[in-house]
């Protein structure tokens, strides 16, 4: 009888003390999702940490714009990342995908910059270095161009 008694106990103080501690919103996005749009967050925060004039001359704040690209608003995304972030163990395991991702994403570019820089030095052996610092302000114009983001964002308005 004491076993038993014991056994219950223990049942009962396991089932009572697995409490959630953020009720699951009604609207949660899916974690696939979630995932999708920190890793554009940390690509805009990183953006701005590094040039931070390339974001400011955009009409509209950058995480408005992702919140429209994948058509959530701040108070879902907000509950949605209080609710993920209640389990330690598993928001880790995002965060760890989302900072692969980002390093998977840096090496291809870093490849990409390598095979450029090679075909540029390859283009400027028989140049002048007034026209390789022409061409190089050329190539800098044609990265950056806020232009073409500001046409992106009213188009799709």
């Amino acid at each position: 009888m004491k076993n038993l008694v014991l056994i219950i106990l223990v049942l009962f103080l396991s089932v009572s003390c697995k409490k959630e501690l953020v009720k699951e919103p009604a609207n949660l996005i899916e974690k696939q999702k979630m995932l999708d749009i920190m890793y554009d967050l940390s690509l805009l925060e990183a953006i701005k940490y590094q040039n931070p004039l390339v974001l400011d001359s955009n009409e509209t704040s950058s995480t408005k714009f992702i919140f429209r690209k994948y058509k959530v608003d701040s108070l879902q995304f907000t509950q949605s990342n209080m609710y993920y972030a209640a389990d330690y163990n598993s928001y880790k395991d995002m965060f760890d995908t989302i900072n692969a991702r980002l390093e998977k994403e840096k090496k291809s570019l870093e490849k990409k910059v390598k095979i450029d820089d090679k075909k540029e030095k390859i283009a400027n052996k028989g140049k002048s270095k007034e026209q390789i610092n022409d061409s190089l302000k050329k190539q800098a114009l044609k990265r950056v161009n806020v232009d073409s983001i500001r046409r992106k964002m009213q188009l799709r308005k």
